[in-house]
């Protein structure tokens, strides 16, 4: 997704890169807010039908963090490749395709799911509780958003291909980084 709306791609197919961007960041915002509804509805259920207790919540939320971070790293993928379709590209104005996209992508359980942490975050955000819940689905948004952005100076194919050296080359660090965050944050959940 990242090389397919770049201001490179939007001149290529006629259109303009910074109307399109906006109504993909909208759109990213918009999915993750209705991750968030779906989220905060998973933590009413949960809260409703269980009512867990703090220290089990911590518990489970760290046991399924560092689970599902440590697969992450050891480069164990989720099953399911569905993507965005990208005959949108050429059929629709980029304002539409934008908006049509970031919402696909923002509420990421519809698309291709890259990390496993994408299930741990799913997993904490039901059990702490429905406001945490939301707020965890617009973040997650706003993350899609903001990574959709990185392309915003790419306005030749060479720019393009270092911004993609640059991304392979941050994966594994990356990967080991966030994995030791979801690894303290278990800690503090389950000492907390």
């Amino acid at each position: 997704m990242l090389t397919s709306i770049t201001p490179l791609g939007e001149r290529g197919r006629g259109q303009r890169w910074p109307v399109t961007a906006v109504a993909l960041t909208l759109g990213h915002l918009v999915g993750g807010a209705g991750l968030g509804v779906v989220f905060a509805a998973g933590a009413t259920v949960v809260a409703v039908a269980a009512d867990p207790s703090p220290a089990t919540v911590s518990v489970v939320v760290a046991a399924v963090a560092v689970v599902a971070a440590s697969a992450d790293v050891r480069g164990v993928r989720l099953p399911g490749r569905r993507q965005v379709d990208e005959t949108w590209l050429t059929s629709y104005r980029g304002w539409v395709y934008g908006v049509g996209f970031g919402v696909q992508l923002g509420l990421g359980f519809v698309t291709v799911v890259n990390t496993a942490l994408f299930g741990a975050m799913t997993v904490a955000a039901v059990l702490l509780g429905p406001s945490t819940a939301f707020v965890l689905g617009v973040a997650y948004g706003a993350g899609r958003a903001l990574m959709a952005l990185l392309s915003a100076r790419v306005r030749s194919v060479e720019q393009l291909k270092r911004l993609h050296r640059r991304l392979d080359r941050l994966e594994e660090p990356v990967g080991h980084w966030a994995l030791g965050v979801v690894v303290a944050a278990g800690s503090v959940a389950v000492l907390g």
